[in-house]
């Protein structure tokens, strides 16, 4: 026999006398401790050999216990900046306005450092009490059946009764209260925040703001937004962003009535136009492509083929803003046009379908 098989013998082979070893069993890994078995979670091998108090596996207090108090001030500290920080996150919520490009990136700073600072303090917190209020215990458990014993069950009760007390919770109140009063913000915010989900839109994505005779303006972004007369939109092939008077600044109502209009040459309108809506050869369409909501504004003259520059859309401005390309399954509603008493183009009407995504309809 070679002297690394001899080795190999010695080394690992059962001792004289002793029963072989299951081939099965699970080994320990070279470089391991060895499994504690006098203190295993489950088991009853604690228990005094005669007959006495079973041991405890986990103490009931840390080895410090001037340590601990300190350590409890500091985690009550965090719990209680947890939640005011969590307090400020609502408080900033409900009161900071998103009306403007300012106030949103006040509110999204407000928002954000509350949120940060609470889960920030909650985690230190939470760090400080395991490792300084918790005794640093190493538990094992042995593989047995699935079936738990009566004995087990019995131990393991025991063992998180005294896990219970090891967590210092029911004997500090001020950390449970603080935990709790840290807690409760942060469970409330997302109460907050689901308020915007509601109430449902029922039939409100059905309209927009266009009425009977109000004016439509030629849109500027700085705010300069005129009156349009048909002389002044005179030359085919001629597109440009309008709103209706008196919305231009608002922002929720021209998400669904910004509209564009194209002229045209005679004779270059067709069905399914409806010729009774347009104003010697202006024609209005909704800019809201029905595919997903971008802004369809992107025009060819020479094919008359509006192009939504976000997935490709094309509707055929000359036949009633029909489908011809992409994704989008229905047509730009058209807007109803004729002109007022001083000559300026107004609407005859809202739209007489629902602008903007297909699914809206549904509502």
């Amino acid at each position: 026999m070679s002297d690394s098989a001899a080795g190999h013998d010695a080394g690992t082979g059962p001792a004289n006398g002793a029963a072989p070893e299951d081939e099965n069993a699970p080994r320990r890994v070279i470089g391991t401790p060895p499994p504690a078995e006098a203190r295993i979670l489950l088991g009853t091998e604690a228990a005094g050999g005669d007959g006495g108090e079973v041991a405890r596996e986990i103490p009931a207090d840390p080895a410090d216990l001037a340590h601990a108090k300190r350590a409890e001030r500091v985690v009550a500290t965090l719990f209680v900046v947890a939640m005011l920080a969590g307090i400020g996150f609502i408080v900033s919520y409900v009161f900071i306005g998103v009306h403007s490009v300012t106030n949103t990136l006040h509110s999204n700073l407000a928002l954000g450092s509350c949120m940060a600072i609470a889960f920030l303090a909650m985690a230190a917190g939470f760090t400080i009490w395991v490792r300084h209020l918790m005794p640093a215990v190493e538990i094992t458990e042995e593989r047995k059946p699935l079936r738990s014993k009566e004995e087990d069950r019995e131990a393991f009760e025991q063992t998180f009764t005294e896990g219970a007390d090891a967590s210092q919770l029911l004997k500090r109140p001020l950390l449970r209260r603080t935990l709790i009063a840290a807690t409760v913000p942060v469970a409330v915010a997302p109460i907050v925040l689901l308020r915007d989900l509601g109430p449902l839109p029922g039939t409100s994505l059905d309209h927009t703001v266009w009425r009977k005779g109000m004016r439509i303006l030629n849109y500027a972004p700085d705010g300069a937004s005129t009156p349009i007369r048909p002389g002044d939109f005179a030359t085919p092939g001629s597109m440009t962003t309008v709103v209706p008077a008196g919305y231009q600044n608002n922002f929720d109502a021209l998400a669904k009535a910004t509209a564009i209009i194209i002229k045209f040459a005679p004779g270059q309108l067709q069905a399914p136009t409806v010729m009774n809506w347009t104003v010697d050869n202006i024609v209005a369409y909704s800019k809201i492509c029905t595919h997903l909501g971008c802004p369809a504004a992107l025009y060819e003259q020479t094919t008359h083929h509006i192009l939504c520059p976000c997935h490709q859309s094309t509707f055929d401005a000359a036949r009633g803003a029909r489908v011809i390309f992409g994704p989008a399954t229905r047509a730009l509603p058209q807007l109803p046009m004729t002109v007022d008493a001083q000559g300026y183009l107004v609407a005859a009407s809202d739209f007489h379908e629902p602008v903007g995504p297909s699914f809206w309809e549904r509502s």
